[in-house]
């Protein structure tokens, strides 16, 4: 096969993946789709956060806190990770799809899951520290 029908393959190959898991319309300007991935990965580091503070729940014990509320404490910590991750990789397809479209971005529905994680956990250290 010849070097210039492998990149047509190959471009063929992208174009029907692409096709596929974005949908029809125009590719957006790079610096907008790059915009969109660094905006996933911050999500998804923040879901490694929650991860992470749910291990670290689990791991160690407080005198304070009986064993079984720390660990449906961490189990609903990992939770949350686990929902802000997903969500992140759906409302990345979302913003995607909506730049191709040129139609207006979709609302983050995984703004209030956070705000709301993040309000039950400080109530929870309130009513441990009173």
């Amino acid at each position: 096969m010849a070097k210039d029908d492998q990149g047509r393959e190959e471009l063929t190959t992208r174009r029907a993946w692409e096709n596929a898991v974005l949908g029809e319309g125009e590719e957006p300007d790079p610096r907008f789709t790059l915009a969109n991935e660094r905006t996933f990965l911050a999500w998804t580091r923040t879901s490694l956060a929650f991860l992470a503070g749910g291990i670290a729940l689990a791991a160690f014990p407080l005198e304070q806190i009986s064993d079984a509320v720390r660990t449906l404490t961490a189990v609903f910590v990992v939770a949350i990770g686990l929902l802000i991750s997903a969500g992140a990789a759906v409302r990345w397809l979302r913003v995607e799809r909506a730049m191709r479209r040129k139609r207006p971005l979709p609302v983050p529905a995984i703004v209030p899951l956070l705000s709301l994680a993040a309000v039950c956990a400080c109530l929870l250290a309130i009513v441990v520290l009173l």
